[in-house]
């Protein structure tokens, strides 16, 4: 058994390649528009990850958008996806001055969590040890779910 990719439904292509590509730093490895489907897949990978998802099809995110709208529920039902970053302050820092909600902030210079466009919750954990604690991430508190 090997792990190939995750999918979610997304709303709204363009902001979810933005929040997906130009905050989080995936990158895109393919698309497929399907015209009878009515559908477009993008297939996504981290940096680290690009050599392997190209010549193994693995490990992906795949963002599956529908042409006909469609109101998406249940993503805390889904659980998350999780990410190691390599400095989990700074990622945060980039998102939050894109208007991103931190919903778990990394107090602990270790963990936190956002959430995409379409409530997606996106773990983030630092590389190697933690970063030691420092503000203004020590002093915030959790905001909504996550």
């Amino acid at each position: 058994m090997q792990y190939l990719h995750t999918m979610v439904r997304v709303s709204n292509l363009e902001h979810s390649l933005y929040f997906y590509c130009d905050l989080l730093g995936l990158e895109e490895i393919s698309r497929k528009d399907s015209e009878k489907g009515r559908f477009t897949l993008v297939f996504l990978a981290a940096p680290e990850d690009k050599v392997r998802a190209r010549e193994d099809k693995a490990p992906m995110l795949e963002l599956t958008h529908n042409w006909d709208p469609e109101t998406y529920t249940g993503g805390r039902n889904f659980g998350h996806l999780a990410y190691r970053v390599q400095d989990i302050y700074a990622l945060c820092e980039r998102l939050q001055a894109e208007g991103v909600t931190i919903n778990r902030p990394p107090r602990d210079g270790h963990m936190a969590f956002v959430k995409s466009p379409d409530g997606i919750s996106i773990e983030l954990l630092q590389a190697g040890d933690p970063l030691p604690p420092r503000e203004p991430w020590v002093s915030m508190e959790n905001e909504g779910t996550w």
